[in-house]
């Protein structure tokens, strides 16, 4: 977090601060590949069946 948002934006206000937080989290939560998911997007698990999950290797 520290690295990809908070060193990136000059927070003037505190709403200001927790807009920009809340996107950063929103997209990283969704849209980012994380690689605990075989590189899938938790978006794009959420689309999985419980098949398509094990193939992965994930057994969640």
């Amino acid at each position: 977090l520290r690295d990809e948002c908070l060193n990136e934006h000059l927070f003037t206000s505190l709403p200001y601060a927790q807009a920009v937080i809340d996107d950063w989290r929103c997209d990283y939560n969704s849209s980012r590949p994380h690689t605990s998911l075989n590189g899938l997007t938790p978006t794009e698990l959420a689309g999985c069946s419980l098949r398509e999950q094990t193939l992965y290797g994930l057994s969640l």
